[in-house]
């Protein structure tokens, strides 16, 4: 893939999970053959050892960006902090917490490529939340159809893929998950 790529990851209190995340990117991204890249781990206030922990990469990736966060400004302003620092022409965010298969990511590539699209969003089609948690993101998407339009079938799907040109355009008021 020729594509330039920024990774964003936004990480709070994730020790459990920092280490296993930026490894995984990493291999992913070799596996896919992106070569024009980097990673921006945001660590967003964290009161573990987060930012310790992915400092410890530095030495091993060059291309490896750890922004630290203090106070917290929130998941909004995490993703914000990494957003307005990515430097590539596409732009990934995921999460810290493994969640997403960063394998799929020529997937979305391809479809912003053949429509053009400033955002490309991923769907979660094996959501592995509560009952509440999917109830939630059910009325939370049946609200923005209702005021918005259709958007995309999982808006809350942290897995999406930007134009790097869309954040000088758009400003990002919420510091919070909206």
């Amino acid at each position: 893939m020729s594509e330039s790529l920024s990774v964003v990851i936004p990480a709070y209190n994730e020790e459990a999970n920092i280490a296993k995340s930026i490894t995984y990117v990493y291999d992913c991204l070799k596996k896919l053959g992106i070569k024009d890249y980097e990673v921006i781990v945001v660590n967003d206030g964290s009161r573990d050892k987060t930012g310790e922990i992915a400092k410890s990469f530095l030495s091993k990736f060059s291309n490896l960006i750890i922004i630290e966060n203090k106070p917290n400004r929130g998941y909004g302003g995490a993703l914000k902090t990494g957003f307005y620092r990515a430097t590539k022409k596409l732009v990934v965010m995921s999460h810290a917490d493994n969640q997403f298969d960063l394998m799929e990511l020529p997937k979305l590539m391809q479809l912003q490529k053949q429509s053009n699209a400033d955002i490309v969003c991923g769907i979660r089609s094996d959501r592995k939340d509560s009952i509440l948690r999917k109830l939630n993101g059910w009325m939370w998407n049946t609200l923005v159809r209702g005021l918005f339009g259709y958007l995309a079938e999982d808006i809350d799907c942290g897995f999406k893929l930007f134009k790097q040109t869309v954040f000088a355009k758009v400003n990002i008021p919420s510091n919070g998950a909206m």
